[in-house]
Parts: C-alpha cells; structure tokens; sequence
C-alpha cells in the first residue's frame, strides 16, 4: 500500500528547466561565449553542466560559473509564474488521505523553500533534500534513499515522479517504482524505463 511520494521540483513541480536553459544561453550570449546550444542539461547538476560548457580548462570553467552565480542572482526564478497550478490541490489531497510527501531535487535548499512557499505548499511537505546535500548525484540513489529514510518509507511503499533519465534511473536505482511526467514544452527525452508516464500531475492521485 502506498505510504508516500517523493517527487523531483525542476520540471516536475515547477516548469523551470526551460528557464534555467534560457537563462543560461543568455549569459553565455552576454559574455560572448560560445558555450554549448541544444545541449541537454535537464536532471544535471552544475557541475557537470559546466564541465561540458566549458571543458578542458579549469580556471575558465571557475570564472564562467562565479559569473553565472552572480547573473543568476540578477535573474531569479519566479515561481508564483512556473510552479504548477496543480501542485496545491495535489499536496493537499495526498495530505487529506494521509499519504507523506517530500521534495528530493538537485536545486538548493534555498531555492526549494522559494518554491514552496510561491505555491503555498511549505505545510504540506513532510521532508525536503536537496543533491547538493548528498555525496553523489542523480543518477545515485541517495537522494531517493534518504528520502525514504526519513519518512520511514520502503520502495514498496512510495513512489516518484520523475522527468529526466538521471532521475528516473536514481529513484529505480533505489528500488522503486517511478512515473515520468511528460515535458511541458515537447522537449525529447527519454522516460522510456519510466514504469509509466504521467501527462499531468493530477495523474499522480491514479497511481495510488
């Protein structure tokens, strides 16, 4: 029976990996920087995307992401505009029928807590982490690990909701089932080891 659901936030939760991507392409284009384009980054982490924006060169790879960080804060993500509408009324029902939730992404915990509290959900999660707080990245487990860990669940017990083949292959690496959502903006990716996929996240409430 399920207990929970662990679910990533960038593309899932909110629609930001389309804007991190803009905004990326658009310091690059600032600094005149040919960067990479068409590049698929949803699911990475910052430091392999700028390992391929920038390889071969560690003192520019450094320069370019101080830089990034510092545009970056210049440029914030508005998640009162990219959260999903849905998001809400799904958190409440999952809490309503007395399932846990929590939030498992490679963002920071900072920018987590933004999100949440944009889509009026802080009260509604039981546990938050972030990759930047574990030892190995998507597609290790131990986000997904840790998550059910906290909760007290098993991979019996929860699923995930998932985008990316890094994190749909991190939840089935901890053992557990997985739904993928389907990208927002048609971009292709590859949710085929998905064990099903989601067309919107209302779908979630079908899966219990």
């Amino acid at each position: 029976m399920i207990q929970g659901v662990v679910f990533d936030m960038d593309g899932v939760l909110a629609d930001t990996e389309h804007f991190y991507q803009c905004r990326r392409e658009a310091y690059l284009d600032r600094m005149d920087f040919p960067g990479a384009r068409g590049v698929d980054f949803v699911g990475s982490n910052e430091k392999a995307i700028w390992e391929t924006l920038v390889p071969g060169d560690a003192e520019l790879r450094e320069q370019m992401l101080q830089g990034y960080r510092a545009y970056r804060r210049f440029h914030p993500e508005d998640y009162r505009k990219l959260a999903d509408p849905q998001v809400k009324p799904l958190f409440e029902e999952l809490h309503r029928r007395g399932l846990r939730v929590a939030i498992a992404s490679s963002s920071d915990q900072k920018a987590i807590r933004r999100f949440m509290e944009a889509a009026g959900v802080t009260g509604l999660v039981d546990y938050v982490i972030s990759g930047e707080e574990c030892t190995a990245h998507k597609p290790d487990p131990e986000i997904y690990l840790r998550a059910m860990a906290a909760l007290g669940l098993t991979p019996e017990t929860a699923f995930a909701v998932e985008d990316s083949p890094t994190g749909i292959a991190a939840a089935k690496n901890a053992g557990m089932t997985v739904y993928a959502l389907r990208p927002r903006h048609g971009e292709k990716m590859d949710q085929s080891t998905a064990h099903g996929i989601l067309n919107s996240l209302s779908e979630v409430i079908e899966k219990l």
